[in-house]
């Protein structure tokens, strides 16, 4: 019978493996070595049996029941992890994605070796159902936000209770931006997911096209006073898809600008890796500094940062990991570096674009 106890400190259910034999470092080894066991024990049995003067047909009959119940021993050790996983199926299968089989340190055989690949298998179907769960709850309150002040707006205007002035359409005109960035996301995220995207590669000015970048976002920021030192030399020409790369550098930029304080300074410089072939560009925010152990997971889906004093909190989690998406469509990366002055993130793009075979990713010219 099956014994299940909850590992400590872990919502995890644990399908307990007791194994006899299983140090070997292959299953066709074990068996080879419980039929000896098996036959020498029955042949030492049998002489016995018939030493001590006991008739064949009794003796016969003893050894093989012996020699049957040895090997049915040691082979049921062999194969409970087998049945172990038969149950963490069913249990999957129903919802349950914190089942684990457990495997001795010393199983080595394929067995043992099936198991570990199970148990992280397990471990990925649990992080996809979280992430479907954390996806809906999300999306349903980032949704659920500005659907409400809409609401809330367009009936205050249909009762006669506020006039339709400037500022209140600007009000209404804001949430309905604020939900198209939100619908932009969602579309991007299932771009990401089926691993599909387009890309129009020309060649063009980088530092045209970061002031081309800047400008919605300086203007959007206006109320914060944070002032953007560009630092991009204008001989730099790269190749690449504009309309993703803007999405690359608009979501690092108002990540930078969202975390930092009032009336502080975010740079953004760029300089030529001319031994890489690549252009490397580094946005500061000098409002922060993120611990080298929390770098990997900011650009998870659904991870949000921490925002300090005086800066904006909320945000779908999305942006860095859309980010990240859109430079490794480039053969790029974005990532943390350490820096004194505050949070660095530095996005290394290569200067001529790449054209790849992978059929998910169509490259159009």
């Amino acid at each position: 019978m099956t014994n299940r106890t909850h590992q400590s400190g872990k919502n995890k259910r644990i399908l307990d493996n007791e194994r006899p034999i299983g140090f070997f470092s292959s299953l066709k080894v074990e068996l080879s070595v419980i039929i000896v066991i098996a036959t020498a024990i029955a042949f030492v049995m049998a002489w016995f049996l018939l030493k001590v003067g006991l008739s064949g047909w009794i003796a016969m009959p003893l050894t093989l029941v012996v020699a049957l119940g040895i090997t049915y021993f040691f082979s049921r050790g062999l194969t409970s992890p087998l049945r172990q996983m038969r149950d963490a199926a069913e249990a999957m299968s129903e919802g349950d994605y914190t089942v684990r089989v457990k495997v001795s340190d010393q199983s080595h055989d394929e067995v043992g070796q099936l198991a570990r690949s199970f148990n992280e298998m397990a471990e990925e179907l649990q992080h996809a159902d979280q992430m479907r769960r954390d996806m809906i709850a999300n999306v349903s309150h980032e949704l659920r936000t500005p659907v409400s002040a809409l609401q809330a707006m367009l009936e205050n205007l249909a009762d006669g209770v506020v006039e339709p002035t400037p500022a209140n359409l600007e009000g209404i005109l804001n949430q309905t931006h604020r939900l198209s960035d939100l619908i932009a996301f969602l579309l991007d995220l299932s771009r990401m997911e089926a691993g599909a995207a387009s890309l129009n590669i020309e060649q063009f000015n980088f530092a045209d096209f970061i002031d081309e970048t800047l400008e919605p976002l300086e203007i959007a920021d206006a109320g914060h006073a944070h002032d953007v030192n560009v630092h991009v030399p204008d001989s730099i020409e790269i190749e690449g898809d504009q309309d993703r790369l803007r999405q690359l550098f608009t979501n690092i930029i108002s990540n930078a600008l969202k975390h930092s304080p009032d009336n502080t300074t975010v740079l953004v410089e760029a300089h030529e890796d001319k031994i890489h072939g690549t252009v490397v560009t580094n946005v500061v925010n000098f409002g922060s500094q993120i611990p080298p152990e929390t770098r990997a997971d900011i650009f998870r889906r659904f991870v949000k940062g921490k925002s300090g004093p005086g800066t904006e909190s909320g945000g779908t989690g999305l942006g860095l990991s859309i980010a990240r998406w859109a430079a490794q469509l480039h053969g790029g990366n974005v990532k943390v570096v350490d820096d004194n002055r505050g949070a660095d993130f530095e996005i290394t793009l290569p200067k001529y674009h790449i054209a790849t075979d992978d059929p998910k990713n169509t490259t159009v010219y």
